[in-house]
């Protein structure tokens, strides 16, 4: 059975305060806290002021020193997610277990609801999305020669490119092209909500798992499964 508190009233703590007057000096945290009027009626003297000031920003940089510490923790998630996926992208024998290691790690560690990866070649493979290089430039070109990671909203046939029948579900997505001007192939997420990845949205991560999908591509050369 849970054990009941007191409740207190002002007369209450009044009384503990005239009984412990050394209390403030042990939480004197609490100090800027307090609102201690020092003139009756509407003037405000420059102490209270003071005090008001403090505690304002006592309580702005709370909430600041509150965010810093979610985006450590959201940056301690990613970096162990991301380690997850490097060392099963290294660990991949053929091409099928690298798009495995891919699919598994962006749909269920980073719950990425569309991902699409390409590799240009110019030989067919019996499965998965190969296609050549000239015909990937004419579609998206424009997204390959950039040398980085794009975001935001892409025009349709790029979509439909990318993401095959998924296109008409895509609201906003990121891609990058994997080596020297994309000549390996793009890797590109997608999201229904057109606000999820902004042109202004930070793509280092993606730009990170590009990096070592270019590294790791070339060695591996069993024919890889379709991902969308």
């Amino acid at each position: 059975m849970t054990e009941q508190l007191p409740t207190l009233d002002a007369d209450a703590v009044a009384q503990y305060l005239r009984q412990h007057p050394e209390f403030f000096v042990d939480f004197e945290e609490l100090i800027p806290e307090l609102r201690i009027p020092h003139q009756p009626g509407q003037a405000v003297s420059l102490v209270e002021r003071q005090v008001r000031l403090l505690r304002e920003r006592n309580i702005e940089l709370r909430q600041r020193l509150n965010q810093l510490m979610d985006v450590a923790r959201d940056n301690d998630r990613l970096f162990d997610k991301s380690k997850r996926l490097v060392l099963a992208l290294l660990d991949a024998g053929s091409l099928e277990d690298l798009v495995s290691a891919v699919e598994d790690s962006l749909r269920h560690d980073f719950q990425v609801p569309f991902v699409s990866l390409v590799l240009f070649r110019d030989t067919p493979c019996d499965v998965g999305r190969v296609i050549p290089l000239g015909e990937a430039q004419q579609a998206i070109g424009g997204l390959l020669s950039a040398g980085r990671a794009i975001s935001g909203a892409l025009r349709p046939a790029e979509l439909r490119f990318l993401f095959a029948e998924d296109s008409e579900q895509i609201g906003s997505a990121a891609v990058i092209g994997l080596g020297n001007q994309g000549q390996l192939g793009v890797l590109a997420i997608g999201s229904p909500d057109p606000q999820h990845y902004k042109s202004s949205l930070g793509t280092l991560f993606l730009g990170y798992i590009a990096e070592v999908l270019a590294r790791v591509l070339p060695r591996c050369a069993s024919p890889l499964r379709q991902v969308r």
